[in-house]
C-alpha cells in the first residue's frame, strides 16, 4: 500500500507496525497536477487506486465565499479527478479497478442544505465515477464509488453530539466496502455509486 500524506511522520507512527507493507510518500497536495503526476509515476505496478482524500464545511450559501467553494471544488473534486487520470495512465494494458468517495449529500443533494459548497464537489465527483467507469470499462479497468452518510468519526460526534452515532456507518465497515470494490474478487461490479449509510 503507498500512501500520499501531508505528514508523513504521522502516517508512519500510525503504521509502523506494517513494515514494508505500507509505504508512505509526502505529497502536499492531491489538488497540485505535477505533485500527483509524481506520485504515481514512482508506484509499481498498479492494481488498485482507492480516492479518499478531501474537505468538509458547513455554511449558508450567503456566507460561502467563492473561495469556500473552490477550496471544496480543489480538496474533493480536482483531487479525485488527478488520481483517476494517473491510475488510468498506470493500469493501461494490465486493467485494474479505482474506486472514489463520494457522499450521501452527493446524490442526495436536496439533503444539503447548509452545505451546498461541499455537496457540489461530491455530486461532481459521482458524476466523475460514472462517466469514467464508461470510459474505461473496455479497458478492464473497473470505476465505482462509495457512498457514506455522516462517517462514525470523533471529528463527527464533536460536530453533532447529539445525534445518534450508532447509526452512522463505522470507518471499518466503509473500509471493508471499499476493499471488496477494489479487490480482484470484484469482477463484475462496476459504474455504480454503492450506498453505505449504515441506519443514517
Amino acid at each position: 500500500v503507498h500512501l500520499p500524506v501531508r505528514t508523513p511522520d504521522k502516517a508512519r507512527t500510525l503504521y509502523a507496525g506494517a513494515g514494508d507493507r505500507v509505504r508512505v510518500a509526502a505529497v502536499s497536495d492531491l489538488g497540485d497536477e505535477s505533485a500527483v503526476g509524481s506520485f504515481y509515476a514512482g508506484l509499481p505496478p498498479l492494481w488498485a487506486s482507492i480516492h479518499c482524500a478531501g474537505g468538509f464545511a458547513m455554511s449558508r450559501i450567503e456566507d460561502t465565499t467563492l473561495s469556500d467553494l473552490r477550496k471544496m471544488l480543489d480538496g474533493n473534486t480536482v483531487s479525485a479527478f488527478l488520481c483517476c487520470r494517473e491510475a488510468v495512465k498506470a493500469m493501461k494494458g494490465r486493467g485494474g479497478r479505482i474506486v472514489n468517495v463520494a457522499s450521501q449529500l452527493g446524490v442526495e443533494p436536496r439533503r444539503g442544505g447548509g452545505m451546498v459548497a461541499y455537496s457540489v464537489s461530491k455530486a461532481a465527483v459521482a458524476a466523475l465515477t460514472l462517466a469514467l467507469a464508461e470510459e474505461v470499462a473496455s479497458e478492464g479497468i473497473w470505476v465505482n464509488a462509495v457512498v457514506p452518510s455522516t462517517m462514525d468519526t470523533e471529528a463527527n460526534r464533536r460536530a453533532w453530539p447529539d445525534f445518534d452515532h450508532s447509526k452512522w456507518p463505522k470507518l471499518g465497515e466503509v473500509a471493508a466496502a471499499i476493499a471488496f470494490l477494489a479487490s480482484p474478487q470484484n469482477a463484475v461490479t462496476r459504474a455504480a455509486l454503492v450506498p453505505v449509510y449504515g441506519y443514517a
